[in-house]
């Protein structure tokens, strides 16, 4: 085991060149040990306040183990460092590690007495004033674990754990139908993220194949993908006759589906290693052409294209302005070609085609100015002197504006997961007093619209028989809709108390002051399906209470977590299933005042 020290030195520089001499002698006592690196652990070592030890009475060492998260192995040659650069060492055998803290660190918290170790899976928990030691590991092969960031208190002396979650890896190999190597082939990965409560496909990197046909990702976080293959054209000049019938491979979606919204799903766990082999059919491809009008709006149109009609990536056609067409090849099938054009004068075009062995000319496609959606505000205020007034500029001009618009935003998003994320936004004012509150530039689709207001709740939005808080919202092209918009301030108040805050390390909570004004938990407020109410995210004070005055009245499931919840699905009937034993259900009516107390759910449940 190699134990390398810092002390404090006078000067920024210095101490980074001390510290680029201790990462270069870690690197050539394991030389692959640095490549690729990711954070994924960190202790910070703090003291508590109202003690007074002397210095020599203080602990002088930090030891621990450094250990694999799934597994609980220790992990053996992992590199530990502090975070501010004075500390570095790689971890035995045994994955155990141990500083000793210089005399000057002990004498400079001697006004704070002996605190607390913090452990922690990601970043520095700062526990007041005073110095502190961060320390983190890191090795090849494992990774941050950014969705946990659990702290486990312990104090100075004891015995440290490091938790490092390993990476996970989808790996495969991509043969081709006419058995030539299959070099350079486009391989993209997607994963399943929740974003605004919902689960969307984002996607992520593109690799090419080896020379042995092979691919890997790396790095991958414990959760859900999606693998298909980029097009492939056959540019062989021994069978690419100039004019004559074009050859290539079309996408592959895992593990063969149709298209995007068909591909299975992989399911992978932290530490996991997926194979995932992909075949390729050599196919004809057949051109198409689709003549455009208006396709000068702008500069150009964005081309989409979307097998058996399913929004997805893979294929792709291009715009010719000058021909004043879509244009490029693909194989049989049929498809939903799309056009747009993005800016002030957006507008979406669309048609559909069937290539059946031979070329295509598809019908006209008339590029169609993008819709709008104005919202109709119904105050049912009991509260009648509100007079708030908001201003917009765009640099030039500066306008006011009163009534709803004021307090309230609206946004529509996108409701298919698998299409490219769609926004519609408030237009800015044009004049003074401009007070509409149109949502513009909408691509035909279904939309999630978004309310959130400043006064009262939002009651009720809806467009004919359709309940915009629950079901999405179609937009066809060039449509002018209108939503009704019912406000109340009747709302219901809620407060309550996370019971086991307070003392339990684990989530957070005990006797570690932050010395921040930030929440200690958090806790979310679910509206069941086909209830009412609308979700609330409530931040909890130090002693574990949380309070929100201004309720829609509808029945809830209450959630409480140590650690902010990005991920999640609030919004997902399906992805909520795996919370109906937790937390507590409630009803709440208008003008109901309930006090609840939760349990805070630790990363262990």
């Amino acid at each position: 085991m190699r134990v390398i020290f810092f002390r404090k030195i006078d000067g920024r520089e210095r101490l980074r060149s001390l510290w680029q001499a201790c990462v270069y002698a870690a690197i050539r006592e394991q030389a692959l040990l640095l490549a690729g690196l990711l954070v994924a652990g960190c202790i910070a070592v703090g003291q508590t306040p109202g003690q007074d030890l002397q210095t020599n009475e203080q602990p002088s060492r930090v030891h621990g183990t450094v250990i694999n998260a799934v597994t609980h192995a220790p992990i053996a040659r992992a590199l530990v460092y502090s975070f501010d650069n004075r500390f570095a060492m790689l971890t035995d055998g045994e994955g155990r590690f141990e500083f000793s803290l210089p005399k000057e660190d002990r004498e400079e918290n001697r006004s704070l007495a002996p605190g607390s170790y913090i452990a922690s899976s990601f970043g520095q928990t700062r526990l007041g004033p005073g110095n502190r030691l961060g320390l983190m590991a890191r090795k090849p092969g494992f990774l941050d674990d950014s969705r946990e960031r659990s702290e486990i208190e312990e104090s100075l002396g004891n015995e440290i754990t490091i938790p490092l979650v390993p990476e996970g890896l989808i790996k495969g190999r991509v043969t081709l139908s006419t058995s030539d190597p299959a070099i350079g082939i486009g391989v993209q990965i997607f994963s399943k993220q929740v974003q605004d409560g919902l689960p969307r496909w984002m996607p992520g990197l593109s690799v090419n194949t080896n020379s042995g046909g092979e691919f890997r990702f790396a790095d991958l976080q414990a959760g859900t993908y999606k693998l298909l293959t980029h097009e492939l054209m056959d540019n062989d000049p021994v069978t690419a006759v100039p004019g004559g019938q074009r050859y290539g491979y079309a996408p592959h979606y895992y593990p063969g589906a149709a298209d995007f919204a068909a591909a299975a799903p992989i399911e992978l766990a932290a530490g996991q290693t997926f194979q995932a082999d992909l075949s390729l059919t050599h196919q004809a491809y057949y051109e198409v052409k689709i003549p455009v009008t208006n396709g000068e709006m702008n500069g150009g149109v964005n081309v989409n294209v979307y097998p058996q009609g399913h929004p997805g990536p893979g294929y792709s056609l291009g715009h010719n302005a000058g021909e004043h067409r879509i244009e490029g090849s693909l194989p049989n099938g049929e498809y939903v070609v799309e056009g747009e054009v993005h800016g002030a004068d957006s507008a979406t075009g669309m048609v559909h085609i069937k290539v059946a062995g031979g070329a295509v000319v598809g019908p006209t496609m008339t590029l169609i100015r993008d819709s709008t959606v104005s919202l109709d505000v119904k105050e049912e205020f009991s509260d009648t002197k509100w007079n708030g007034v908001g201003t917009w500029s765009d640099g030039q001009h500066t306008f006011s504006f009163h009534g709803a618009r004021a307090y309230l935003q609206a946004t529509a998003e996108s409701a298919d997961d698998s299409e490219p994320p769609r926004v519609g936004t408030i237009r800015p004012p044009s004049r003074p007093n401009d007070n509409s509150l149109i949502l513009e530039s909408l691509p035909p689709g279904r939309y999630w619209l978004r309310l959130n207001t400043q006064r009262g709740y939002v009651a009720a939005a809806s467009i004919e028989t359709t309940d915009l808080l629950r079901e999405p919202l179609a937009v066809a092209p060039g449509s002018n809709l209108t939503v009704a918009v019912t406000l109340r301030d009747d709302g219901a108040e809620i407060e309550g108390t996370v019971a086991n805050l307070a003392g339990d390390a684990t989530l957070g909570g005990g006797s570690i002051s932050t010395g921040l004004e930030m929440p200690q938990a958090w806790v979310y407020c679910v509206p069941l399906p086909d209830s009412g109410g609308q979700f609330q995210q409530l931040g909890v004070s130090a002693d574990g209470k949380f309070v929100s005055s201004m309720m829609a009245p509808g029945d809830y499931r209450v959630l409480a977590f140590a650690r902010p919840q990005p991920n999640l699905p609030y919004r997902d009937p399906e992805g909520m299933k795996a919370y109906e034993t937790k937390g507590q259900v409630i009803h709440l009516a208008a003008g109901q005042k309930t006090t609840v107390q939760v349990q805070a759910i630790s990363s262990s449940d």
